[in-house]
This record gives C-alpha cells, structure tokens and sequence, in this order.
C-alpha cells in the first residue's frame, strides 16, 4: 500500500492572537510543524501545541521561520550563513525542550515561509541551515520542497530527508510553489486541494524531465479552508487507497 505523511503548520498563534484551528485540524494529521516564536508562537502556544500533539501521538516537529511576526515570516531576510545557522539551532532546540517535557521526541524540521522558499533555492542557506539542524540531532528529519536544495543540503548534513508536496498551493511548471502575491496561489477549494493531494501521491513533482516522489503532504493551517481541506484530503486518500501515516514510519533511512 502506499503511504503518505500530512502534516499542517501549527501553533501560530502568540499572546491575544489565535490564527488556525489546531484543536480540530491535529486529529486529522500525522505530524505537527509547530512556530518557534519567531514568525508566530510564543512559550504559552509552543507548549500548548506540543502537548496537543502529543497526546494524540501526531509527529512533533520544529517549524523555524525568519524573526519577523508583523510579517508573518513571509519577507526575505538577507542573512549570513552564520547566522542562518545559528538561527535553525536556537529555534529547534527550543521547540525541542517542550517536546521532552512533554514525554516525546522531536521528529522533524520543517521551515516556514521565506526562509523555507529562499532555501528550497539558495544552496548557501540551504546548506547552513541544515547544518544548524544537524549540530543539534542528525537523526531528525528534514522537510523540504521537494527535489530543492534543501533536500540536497540536508542528505549532505547527514540528515534523514523527506520531499514535501502541498495540496492547498497552485505550483509552477518548474516545480516551484506560485507565489503568494499572485491570484490563485492557494488553493481553497477543498475538492481541488484533494484532487490535488492525490495526484502528487500518486505521480509525484515533475521537475525538468524527471519526476520525485513526496513523502509528506502539507495543509496550511493558516488557511481559511484549512479544516475542510484536511478532511476532503483524508477522505479522498484513503478512497484512493493511500494510507496516512507518520514521517518516521515512511523516510527510515
């Protein structure tokens, strides 16, 4: 049987703000990417999120973005590769320390907005980052767009890596994600997002003339449509056959 991973953006909330349905969506998810504080999240929310998770045996996982919360980790910072790494250290060792208190272990890193789609292209970045990544646990697992140099990066840094797919966003021909500053970027429909779901299970990303297989499918769960997308998503893969399961039972190696 095929297996796939569905994983949503978490924990994006911080002080008086609340963005995402995390206490419906995470039942529906095998792995949580959870806001380390920097884009979105803080202490309160960290701990909330990891403990949700756990508690419903989802996949924990640190979810680092650019220090940047009015923007919402949307805007290129221009960093050193230093820092860069400094920063994937900082943000996952304190996601980290909620998971362990919280009686589970960090499974995955996956990055968010800006900093994940300079790195899916930037082979400086991608490179420090997985380093970061690596000085604190090479048996974590690496996320990236699939066949980017995120996914190159991290299996140089001796990481576990995993080609991530999106069901709630419009792609390019290149393979890239369409940029969210263009009409028809994210997908809410839920009925296309899960067509959509099915066919990158199913085919995988064309890139150039070669094709890669996803091992993990993303939902935003900043998406208005988030809710009704996991479920048609779910619903449509297990009609197809495709079962849903956690990131550490499909990338073992």
């Amino acid at each position: 049987m095929v297996k796939i991973d569905l994983n949503c953006d978490m924990g994006e909330s911080f002080g008086r703000y609340t963005l995402g349905s995390d206490e419906a969506l995470m039942p529906l998810i095998t792995s949580a990417n959870i806001a380390c504080g920097f884009h979105a999240g803080d202490p309160l929310v960290m701990e909330a999120t990891v403990g949700l998770a756990a508690r419903l045996g989802v996949g924990v996982g640190a979810h680092p973005g650019y220090p940047d919360l009015q923007g919402f980790g949307r805007r290129n910072l221009d960093l050193a590769p230093e820092e860069a790494e400094a920063l994937a250290l900082y943000q996952v060792g304190a996601l980290a320390g909620f998971a362990r208190a919280a009686g589970v272990e960090l499974a995955h890193v996956k990055l968010h907005g800006a900093l994940y789609n300079q790195a899916a292209k930037d082979r400086a970045l991608a490179q420090a980052l997985a380093r970061g990544v690596a000085r604190f646990n090479k048996s974590l697992i690496l996320v990236g767009l699939a066949g980017s140099a995120l996914v190159a990066a991290g299996a140089e840094a001796g990481l576990r890596v995993a080609n991530e797919g999106f069901a709630d966003r419009a792609y390019n021909a290149d393979g890239s994600l369409r940029s969210r500053r263009l009409p028809g970027a994210v997908l809410e429909s839920p009925q296309q997002a899960a067509a959509q779901a099915v066919r990158l299970v199913k085919e995988g990303i064309r890139l150039d003339e070669s094709r890669v297989q996803v091992q993990t499918l993303c939902i935003h769960g900043d998406n208005p449509a988030a809710l009704s997308i996991a479920q048609a998503v779910r619903g449509a893969l297990a009609a197809n056959g495709i079962e849903v399961t956690t990131l550490g039972e499909i990338v073992t190696t």
